[in-house]
């Protein structure tokens, strides 16, 4: 599937992306790694996602953080990406998407988690490797968005066995799977995690 760049504006800032737009009002928004630790949209993790929701037949949008890449503005802990994250929903309901997923990977996935779960554009959050044991998910209680969550089971970042514990609270519904063998970065694990996305994504 062929990816356009474009730029939307979140606030005053504005931010670049890759958008795909397929047919029909499925979407999905997907969200990079910790920027200051070399995360950005091309992140193989964030393309597998990518590519999984495109074969899907949903429209995809990707897009780099304020501050990382040709995003303007910088970084900004988390309070401006979550502006970043609503912006891109929105431009994803411009383009006619209705039933739109939050997508996000470690430092990603944090971001999505604290968006407002009454916010209308977003339908469904599926948390790749969410950093359980390096970013502060106390904020985070029960979300009846937060539906599909996956992590390695050799992830110190990301340690199942804390998932485990907290995601009852998260949405005792959410189905959450462990990919064997797999660190925090997906190493020789791209495979299985796209395999695994496949099953679950529909």
């Amino acid at each position: 599937m062929t990816e356009e760049k474009i730029r939307f504006l979140s606030k005053n800032l504005h931010i670049e992306g890759l958008v795909c737009i397929q047919e029909g009002e499925k979407g999905v928004v997907v969200t990079h790694p910790h920027p200051l630790y070399g995360g950005a949209m091309y992140n193989q993790v964030v393309e597998t996602l990518v590519e999984v929701y495109q074969d899907k037949g949903f429209s995809t949008l990707r897009f780099n953080f304020r501050g990382v890449g040709g995003s303007e503005g910088s970084y900004d802990e988390g309070k401006g990406e979550q502006e970043d994250v609503r912006s891109a929903l929105r431009y994803m309901y411009k383009r006619g998407k209705r039933d739109v997923d939050l997508a996000g990977y470690s430092f990603g996935a944090w971001v999505n988690a604290k968006i407002n779960y009454n916010h209308s554009l977003c339908n469904r959050i599926v948390m790749i490797s969410p950093p359980v044991a390096f970013l502060d998910f106390s904020f985070l209680s029960f979300n009846p968005k937060v539906r599909l969550v996956v992590a390695g089971g050799r992830d110190d970042i990301a340690p199942a066995d804390k998932i485990t514990n907290v995601i009852n609270t998260w949405n005792p519904k959410a189905h959450f799977e462990v990919i064997e063998g797999a660190d925090h970065f997906y190493t020789g694990e791209i495979g299985s995690l796209k395999s695994a996305l496949s099953r679950l994504i529909s």
